[in-house]
């Protein structure tokens, strides 16, 4: 009898978080849950990055993104990235040489699988392994031409609370960078614009929690460190970033507000910023990500 109890309370469990394997809970940090087999999702996520602390920076990141259940346990994506620009009054040494503006183009396209270990919710534990294979053809940073090839791991945690109501989620990775910049000319005199191909390291750790507080909407809060290593400089920035979500879910869709705010950041930094507690070269004071996503 307490097997049988336990089994319809695992089951029980199962059904009413099952609707998370494909919802995007929170902006940045995944799940552990993969999409069964056969199911699929189309998503959309706008990320907008403002403010370098000098002269004006507003990008616009877009990637629509296709994800299938080969099996219950093994799911793959594929995407396409774009992205617009709008930045005057900044110039960076190596980094961003002059004003730039563009509406959204083409940035690169993602590979992406995962592999669930154990499932957070049979399982009382989830773990899944994820790796993704990233080519970029413009900067993320400057907007010029860039050609960029990343390969990502990551470790994906979580676990269920409160029969599913509330859900902690961490997420570990590695990533490892070849990039290339295109020669440009009209530099400004003494400018640094290396064109040999730059390797880097990243390490990412971040978490979170995601609290259903009525039916199909949730609020939630996460946060995300990470550091990059170059060959040439050793540690090349570090940044803390921190903010809360909202987010709906329906059985055909859902959808995911967040914004982030840089807390704290260092290693390389430029003369005109001006917050010197955070590293503004690659990334921005804050940012804003909307995801949408809808099943089949």
């Amino acid at each position: 009898m307490k097997k049988i109890a336990l089994s319809l309370l695992s089951t029980g469990l199962f059904i009413s978080t099952s609707s998370f394997a494909g919802e995007n809970l929170l902006g940045y940090v995944q799940g552990s849950e993969t999409l069964p087999e056969g199911a699929m999702e189309l998503y959309q996520k706008l990320t907008q990055r403002n403010d370098k602390g000098a002269g004006k920076y507003r990008a616009i990141d877009s990637e629509t993104e296709f994800e299938y259940g080969v099996t219950d346990k093994f799911t793959v994506a594929a995407s396409i990235k774009g992205m617009s620009l709008n930045t005057s009054g900044i110039v960076i040494d190596g980094y961003m040489p002059f004003d730039n503006e563009f509406s959204m183009k083409f940035a690169g396209i993602e590979l992406k699988s995962k592999y669930n270990i154990l499932s957070p919710a049979l399982d009382d534990f989830g773990l899944t392994l994820g790796w993704s294979l990233d080519y970029l053809t413009v900067d993320p940073h400057s907007g010029q031409d860039k050609k960029t090839i990343s390969f990502e791991s990551d470790v994906l945690m979580q676990k269920y609370f409160m029969e599913g109501q509330l859900v902690w989620m961490m997420d570990l990775g590695l990533e490892a960078t070849s990039a290339t910049r295109d020669e440009l000319s009209g530099l400004p005199e003494g400018f640094e614009w290396p064109t040999e191909a730059e390797m880097e390291i990243e390490l990412k750790a971040a978490t979170g929690v995601s609290y259903r507080f009525v039916e199909n909407w949730s609020v939630g809060f996460e946060t995300s460190y990470e550091e990059e290593h170059e060959t040439e400089v050793n540690l090349e920035r570090w940044s803390l970033f921190a903010g809360p979500s909202i987010h709906y879910g329906d059985q055909k869709w859902w959808a995911t507000l967040t914004y982030f705010k840089q807390l704290e950041g260092g290693a390389e930094k430029f003369d005109q910023q001006d917050d010197f507690s955070l590293h503004l070269i690659e990334k921005t004071k804050q940012e804003v990500r909307f995801k949408v996503g809808f099943n089949f």
